[in-house]
């Protein structure tokens, strides 16, 4: 089934390369930029939590996994899809104002939680709420800007990750310090409830399709979307890669923090600067670079830009093992530079690759299924898991048991590179059979 854009070809290096966004695309990259970085906000913050609400709930790695990963995941990846399919049909913009007035209450809510399973309960009710961001902010990105300049655009709304992640290590562990975790979940909730009512104002939503010849079609039913996804070689391995990275990520950064206070005695403020540094500004920095690349590499072929992200973990895991077991603080920054460079660089060219090569009526439902696995296997079990394989390590490595599990866990990037590297060679082969006149097809 052949699988792509109804008017631009994913595999051709000179569809759409002089067309320009439209104008407004900085205000309202901008809007969906903090939208996004408070999503990230209300999500990340937990983990720098997690030593308060460990000592005063009574929990064990396990139970912090669960309450970082599969509480929030399953309800954020399942509610995405129906989301998505009315961002298809729908206002995009009311659907990301909605989705940040109950994600912020519920943020807000969990500082108010009496034990385990409410606090459970309020992170499922985040995940429900934030569920409906990312599908229709990378639809309305999509019919701003053309097809050879979204990888740039979706690294700038992907800022919003680095940003977020910032604010929530940054600010919630100065809060918490100061006044408790609980008044920091109420403080990160609050600025989602205010922005929603700038977005009412000042977010324009584009006619779909901008950069598309033909008319959009209807909507088709959800199985009907995942049919095609999974009939194009490239999407499928496209997505692979992506949720591969994505549990590496999250399982990493949901325990990062805890690894500082563990293992270099580092107090919450102390350690939300240190993420901040090494994975909040590099991260920003590096996402941006990796969007600016995968842009100029497509220009030849979009597979060029997908080889270059599987190169990424072999680069970057051996510095960061490094760092887990390095002897002082010091040494270990310096090596978490190229880790901390590099770890965002994933998202936006996969997530522009996914609009790049849905019909129009599908993209949202389509980035809305990418979501879902990254999510519910990504954040739902990567924080889970590390948190399961440091209980299981602790007999043998005591206090180090979190630094042998980071360090295990990371190997899995390797997986992910397998897959961007033969999404590369699927769209590869789609674009000799271009050049040859034998059909567009990537079966």
């Amino acid at each position: 089934m052949n699988y792509q854009t109804d008017s631009t070809d994913a595999s051709d290096p000179v569809t759409s390369t002089t067309s320009q966004p439209l104008s407004g695309y900085r205000t309202t990259l901008t809007l969906l930029v903090l939208a996004y970085t408070l999503s990230i906000c209300d999500r990340m913050i937990l983990s720098i939590l997690f030593p308060d609400i460990k000592a005063e709930f009574g929990l064990s790695d396990t139970q912090l996994g669960l309450l970082g990963g599969i509480s929030f995941a399953l309800f954020y990846a399942t509610m995405g899809l129906p989301i998505a399919r009315l961002s298809d049909q729908y206002s995009r913009k009311w659907i990301i104002v909605a989705s940040l007035v109950i994600f912020s209450l519920m943020t807000s809510f969990s500082g108010l939680a009496a034990g385990f399973i409410s606090l459970l309960l309020f992170r499922i009710g985040v995940g429900i709420g934030e569920a409906g961001v990312n599908p229709a902010s990378h639809s309305i990105i999509a019919d701003y800007f053309p097809p050879h300049r979204r990888a740039l655009a979706m690294a700038t709304l992907m800022l919003g990750g680095s940003f977020g992640m910032m604010l929530g290590f940054v600010g919630g562990g100065f809060i918490a310090e100061a006044y408790g975790w609980r008044i920091a979940l109420v403080s990160v909730g609050i600025p989602g409830l205010l922005l929603a009512l700038v977005m009412a104002k000042l977010l324009k939503e584009p006619a779909r399709g901008t950069f598309e010849t033909q008319t959009p079609a209807p909507p088709p039913p959800i199985r009907t979307t995942a049919a095609a996804m999974w009939s194009n070689p490239a999407m499928r391995h496209l997505i692979a890669g992506a949720v591969v990275a994505g549990l590496m990520s999250y399982g990493l950064t949901q325990w990062l923090p805890t690894f500082f206070i563990r293992t270099h005695d580092l107090s919450q403020s102390q350690t939300g600067m240190m993420m901040a540094g090494a994975f909040g500004i590099l991260g920003a920095i590096g996402a941006l670079a990796a969007g600016k690349w995968f842009d100029r590499l497509s220009i030849r072929g979009f597979q060029y830009g997908l080889w270059m992200l599987a190169l990424v973990p072999f680069v970057s895991i051996p510095f960061f093992i490094m760092g887990l077991f390095a002897d002082n603080l010091t040494t270990a920054m310096l090596l978490f530079i190229i880790p901390g460079f590099v770890g965002n660089s994933f998202l936006g060219p996969t997530i522009a690759m996914v609009q790049t090569l849905s019909p129009v009526h599908m993209r949202a439902v389509s980035s809305a299924i990418k979501m879902l696995f990254i999510n519910l296997i990504g954040l739902g079990l990567g924080p889970l898991l590390v948190g399961v394989l440091s209980d299981f390590l602790s007999p043998r490595y005591g206090e180090d048991s979190l630094s042998v599990a980071l360090a295990y866990f990371t190997l899995v990037g390797l997986w992910g590179s397998l897959h961007f590297w033969l999404c590369g060679r699927a769209l590869a082969k789609q674009q000799t059979l271009e050049e040859t006149g034998n059909g567009v097809s990537t079966n």
